[in-house]
Formats: C-alpha cells, sequence, structure tokens
C-alpha cells in the first residue's frame, strides 16, 4: 500500500509550509458561530487576532510539537527535514534568526536555532486536580508577516523544487507533504497547474502531497477535509480542493482518532478556517507515518 514507508533518521521525512504573507494577513482571522464572543461578564466582544499571528504562533507551535514527538534520551532526532517557505512581497525562506535564507533544515537544528522565545501565559495543573496560570517561554522560528500580492504560482513552483530534489535524494522514501496556507486567490495566475506539476514527483511510495487551507475573514463555519461528493461553496474553493491530494489512509485514521470524521476520499483541504481548524489542519497534515 502507498503511504506506508517507515520514517526514521536513514529514511527521513520532507515537511513544507507555504505560508501566505500578502497584506490581507493583517486583518482579523474569522470566528465560526458562537466563538470569541467575549466574556458573560463583558458585552465587549474579543478582539480575534490577524490571520498572520494566528499562522505564525501555530506553525511555531507545531514545530515545537515535532521536536517533542521526535525526542529521545540523546536528543531530538532527525526524522523530518523542514522548509517554510513565505510569499507575499516576495517568495523566500521564512525561517528567522540563525536559520534565515535556510530551505530544507533537519529537524534537530530547527531545535537548536529559534529566533528568540516570547513569554506566555499558560494554564498548568496544579497537582491538585487544578489548574493555575504560569509563564513559559515559547520558541520562535517563524515571525508574522503582511505586506505585497499573493503569488501562489511562483510559491508552489518553489516548493515543487525542494520535492523533486528531495525525491532524487530519498526515492524508496515517504513522499513529501506540501501544506499551503492562504487567505486569497492567487495573484500570480492559476496555481492549479503547478499543483499538478509537484503531484507529478514521486517515490517509490507514492506520489508527493499537497494539502491546501484557506484562512478565513468570515463567521462562517468552516469546510473541513471535504470529500468528492460533498458541496462547496464557490470555484476558489473548488480549485483549491482540486489542487489538494486525497488523504492517506494513515491520516484519516488518526484524524478519527482525534474526533474528526474523514471519509473515504477526503481531500487534504480546509476551506474558510477558524484558529481551530488552522491547528487541526498542521496536526493532522503533518501525521505522516509512524516514526520509529
Amino acid at each position: 500500500m502507498p503511504y506506508t514507508a517507515e520514517i526514521s533518521r536513514a529514511h527521513p521525512g520532507c515537511l513544507i509550509f507555504l505560508i501566505d504573507q500578502s497584506s490581507s494577513m493583517d486583518d482579523p482571522i474569522g470566528t465560526a458561530p458562537g466563538e470569541g464572543g467575549g466574556s458573560a461578564a463583558s458585552d465587549t466582544p474579543a478582539i480575534p487576532p490577524r490571520k498572520a499571528d494566528v499562522v505564525a504562533d501555530a506553525l511555531n507551535r507545531l514545530l515545537f510539537e515535532l521536536s517533542v514527538r521526535c525526542a529521545k534520551e540523546e536528543g531530538v532526532r532527525d526524522y523530518f527535514h523542514i522548509a517554510v517557505i513565505g510569499y507575499g512581497h516576495t517568495v523566500l525562506p521564512a525561517l528567522s534568526g540563525g536559520l534565515a535564507g535556510r530551505e530544507l533544515v533537519p529537524l534537530s537544528e530547527i531545535v537548536e536555532h529559534p529566533a528568540r522565545f516570547d513569554a506566555r501565559t499558560r494554564k498548568v495543573p496544579d497537582g491538585a486536580g487544578g489548574l493555575v496560570e504560569r509563564t513559559v517561554e515559547v520558541p520562535v522560528w517563524v515571525e508574522p508577516v503582511a505586506s505585497g500580492g499573493t503569488p501562489m504560482c511562483q510559491a508552489v513552483g518553489a516548493a515543487s523544487k525542494l520535492v523533486q530534489g528531495w525525491v532524487d535524494a530519498h526515492p524508496e522514501g515517504f513522499p513529501p507533504i506540501v501544506l499551503n496556507l492562504t487567505d486569497g486567490e492567487s495573484t500570480d495566475g492559476n496555481p492549479a497547474e503547478a499543483a499538478t506539476r509537484l503531484r507529478y514527483h514521486v517515490t517509490a511510495d507514492g506520489e508527493a502531497l499537497m494539502f491546501n487551507l484557506h484562512i478565513s475573514t468570515n463567521r462562517a463555519t468552516p469546510v473541513a477535509f471535504p470529500g468528492p461528493g460533498d458541496e462547496l461553496p464557490d470555484k476558489y474553493a473548488q480549485l483549491l480542493y482540486a489542487m489538494s491530494s486525497e488523504l492517506p489512509p494513515g491520516m484519516r485514521a488518526y484524524a478519527t482518532e482525534q474526533g474528526t470524521d474523514v471519509a473515504d476520499g477526503a481531500h487534504g483541504f480546509v476551506f474558510n478556517a477558524d484558529l481551530s481548524a488552522v491547528v487541526q489542519f498542521l496536526d493532522i497534515g503533518t501525521r505522516a507515518a509512524d516514526i520509529r
């Protein structure tokens, strides 16, 4: 069966994140009905965060959680090599700090070189069954950016070059996974052809995977991981759906374990995503296979 190749230090996986950094990412993210409405003690609605901040925070959190999943007694193992490409005013690698300008970076190097640390307030167990607020330092690798247009064709083309190089070097491995997070239509043409070319790159375990997430400004219920018979709201949603690969069986099984009903034939696509859908998309989309 495809998409069952082992991921190990000898046969690592490849994750490529395409991050829309266009000027519209400065807008606030939408919330589904019933979310983000303020507290019962106040009539003032909560101010939703910017889409650029949500994406950066979710990706930084994912990179940290990947490091935890890949940690062993001797340290973080290089089960994954990771690239982050931002596209807006320019199309460039988006890791910051000491990793600026780097493309595919082994996970252990990412862990060793955060750009900085942010102080965040988190609720943690108090040891007596309750929760207390604590200030924790969280690593930051990707900064929020919002400037320029949406050159999605160029971004997918840049990812395709990385995918081709990876497949040539790892012909027996788990295929590369590309996750595109965007809030608007491409401004440099129709990206469908570029996405098709990207998926033409194959290993012995299957073709490269491309997943797409549309980040919303609207208060609307997201359409998450639709199947062939599901209705989509417009031509743009249909385009992103067509650009997206089917979720492999292992990802569908993981989604089911997490309480998400994902049918056979479902595509790795979310439309009109709110904050929780962004986090869920990244989590499911990076569950490539069992790590050994």
